[in-house]
């Protein structure tokens, strides 16, 4: 199994970054999961990904722990 580094991309306004990080946390809490994310795999390559809002909660709905290819 390989290991990603997963970042939200959003851009938020604030005075601070404390800030920012507190606006993102209070986003994430009351909406929608964010669809914009930069992955960055073990050799340290990124890749801008927007995701289907559709496909993705197909995805998010199904237990994946449950295929055996995952034991």
């Amino acid at each position: 199994m390989h290991k990603f580094t997963v970042t939200v991309t959003e851009e938020i306004e604030a005075d601070t970054a404390e800030e920012a990080a507190l606006l993102m946390y209070q986003e994430l809490t009351k909406g929608p999961a964010p669809l914009y994310y930069t992955v960055t795999d073990e050799a340290k390559i990124a890749t801008n990904l927007t995701l289907d809002r559709e496909k993705a909660d197909e995805f998010a709905s199904v237990d994946h722990t449950a295929d055996p290819g995952n034991w």
